[in-house]
């Protein structure tokens, strides 16, 4: 089974600059546990949407930063030695390098960003 099988992760942008990005008719497209979008690219980065439930694998990114904001629900990400919580309105930055999880006890909508060459699952 590859690191991947358990989530729908969808790299391919959905919204070209001058569309209007309609976050709540994606999420009301989702049905499973745990999806993720790439909305749009801004500069040398991508916004992707994250509807999920339950818990991704550890894993790190060795190049890239990675900033989650939360827009509905609950979402814990696992540090090394700590674990952050964020409420909607709320969001984190992961430095590149450092090892995290990320966990949604019920449904959560987030938003990430990242720079474009980041794989999803970690290096």
């Amino acid at each position: 089974m590859s690191k991947n099988e358990p989530y729908a992760i969808d790299t391919e942008v959905r919204f070209q600059p001058l569309e209007v990005v309609d976050i709540a008719a994606v999420v009301a497209q989702c049905v499973g546990d745990w999806h993720n979008f790439t909305l749009c690219e801004v500069n040398d980065s991508v916004i992707r949407l994250g509807v999920i439930k339950g818990e991704f694998h550890w894993h790190q990114h060795d190049r890239e930063d990675e900033f989650f904001y939360v827009v509905a629900g609950r979402l814990l990400i696992d540090l090394p030695d700590a674990t952050v919580e964020l409420a909607p309105q709320q969001g984190f930055t992961v430095p590149r390098g450092m090892q995290h999880r990320t966990r949604a006890p019920e449904r959560t909508t987030i938003l990430m960003v990242e720079a474009a060459t980041v794989t999803a699952t970690g290096d």
